[in-house]
């Protein structure tokens, strides 16, 4: 067994910790041999934009962690909200009783959401917002005499979550071969993805009518009486942020009206000033049913999530003896929902929605700077959340294989740009990108630093192709 004696030990000693981490760690969505293998990373603080490892590497935080710390790390007022709510009250759960924090963190997350969206249900994270939203669209029409409706509808390629329910409406087959059968009533309909669009490519406004009409061809197909929800990304993150085509959402709208459908607009990453606007949805023009939001709610100091929901699906809920029987344990964590109070307070005082909004054009402006090389095919995305899509040819769009992108983002880009001092994704979930999403307290010192360390790695690799 391997042993690490102290806490400092545990920040100041890489080899052991890489040690103990080989014989004991278990990371998420990581090849296991890689650890190991002693090639994981260790990072041991934060301050503002930036982290630092175990070996005293600084690195840019492209990623703001996971698409998570908006207000950047080492943010001692949110540490303290922690440690406060902790010593009044660290833990008792929402069920069948409630505490201030969740009671004030529910009514801030009202009056910030666009029209009724007035109830809120924790959750732990993103995953079980999701699971909760299907779990409630299902018994909502069951409530109103539609017992029929179960099924969801969700996009290409697109990610929403890990748990069985989640999983199967996550558009992305390599993810859930292995844990199939999931739960059945799920089905895919094309992204937005206008670079490789095999309908009206070159005409956006008829792109995003033509995409979005594919949720009433699959509705119909399926059966209007059979279907519950459509889950949709305001900005799609698998694939490489495919933003909405003009129009989209609001024909999506028309269709989910017409055809008694509930729309969840699944904010976990765009929600919280991502885009550039408190949710993507006010961002876009479109009312959702449900929103399902995590991440950002905290800037990842302490896990929480949630699901909000408009009154006209509270409504059935409010007679009699209905219950909805569904929940967790830590949804709406007292400690959580402080740490989330504290960072809409960050939020308000230092305008971080409107900072994102004033400098996307910057950042933007900067990302497309690299579509000078010959291995970047299209820079895409919105606010402070961009995917860069590599190919082989710009010319005719040529992609990699799935030998040449193994080796070109694990085999290469990964390793040499978090040595470059940027830590992004490289991702080939779709076709192979890099995707990019700092801490919304980023400017143009920040974009120019990322543009610099990307185009001399990527530079570097094409060399290497």
């Amino acid at each position: 067994m391997t042993t690490l004696s102290t806490a400092t030990d545990l920040t100041t000693d890489a080899d052991a910790l890489r040690r103990s981490a080989a014989a004991h760690l278990w990371p998420h969505f990581s090849r296991l041999s890689s650890v190991v293998a002693g090639e994981l990373p260790v990072i041991v603080r934060g301050e503002g934009a930036y982290v630092w490892d175990a070996r005293g590497h600084k690195v840019l935080d492209g990623l703001a962690g996971l698409f998570v710390v908006q207000a950047g790390h080492g943010r001692g007022e949110l540490a303290e909200a922690a440690a406060k709510q902790a010593e009044q009250l660290a833990f008792f759960p929402v069920w069948a009783h409630a505490h201030p924090a969740a009671i004030e963190l529910a009514e801030r997350l009202a009056n910030l959401t666009p029209g009724d969206l007035d109830r809120v249900f924790f959750t732990s994270g993103g995953g079980e917002a999701v699971e909760s939203a299907w779990k409630l669209a299902k018994q909502y029409y069951k409530l109103v005499g539609k017992p029929l409706k179960h099924k969801v509808i969700s996009r290409s390629i697109a990610y929403h979550g890990t748990t069985q329910g989640a999983l199967a409406i996550t558009g992305i087959p390599a993810l859930k071969q292995m844990f199939e059968p999931l739960v059945p009533g799920a089905f895919r309909v094309p992204n937005t993805n206008i670079y490789r669009a095999p309908e009206h490519g070159d005409d956006p406004v008829a792109f995003g009518r033509w995409a979005a009409d594919q949720i009433a061809v699959a509705i119909e197909a399926e059966g209007p009486d059979t279907v519950a929800a459509v889950f949709l990304e305001p900005v799609q993150n698998a694939g490489g942020c495919f933003p909405p085509p003009p129009g989209y959402f609001q024909r999506v709208r028309e269709i989910c009206d017409a055809y008694d459908v509930l729309l969840v607009s699944d904010e976990v990453i765009c929600g919280f000033g991502r885009t550039g606007a408190m949710f993507g949805a006010q961002r876009y023009g479109y009312q959702p049913d449900i929103i399902t939001c995590a991440k950002g709610l905290t800037s990842g100091y302490a896990p929480l999530g949630a699901m909000i929901v408009s009154d006209r699906l509270v409504e059935p809920f409010l007679r009699d003896t209905t219950m909805f029987a569904h929940g967790y344990t830590f949804g709406g964590h007292p400690v959580s929902a402080a740490v989330g109070l504290a960072n809409l307070d960050i939020f308000a005082r230092e305008d971080l929605v409107g900072h994102v909004a004033r400098n996307a054009p910057a950042f933007r402006a900067t990302l497309e700077r690299l579509l000078d090389l010959p291995i970047v095919g299209d820079v895409r995305g919105d606010g402070y959340f961009y995917g860069i899509e590599l190919v082989k040819d710009k010319t005719t769009k040529e992609s990699f294989t799935a030998a040449e992108s193994e080796r070109l983002l694990r085999g290469f880009l990964s390793g040499a740009l978090y040595d470059a001092g940027l830590y992004c994704r490289a991702d080939d979930r779709g076709d192979p990108v890099i995707q990019l999403s700092p801490p919304l307290i980023c400017d143009q010192t920040h974009f120019d630093e990322i543009e610099s360390i990307l185009r001399s790695v990527l530079t570097e690799a094409w060399a290497r192709i």
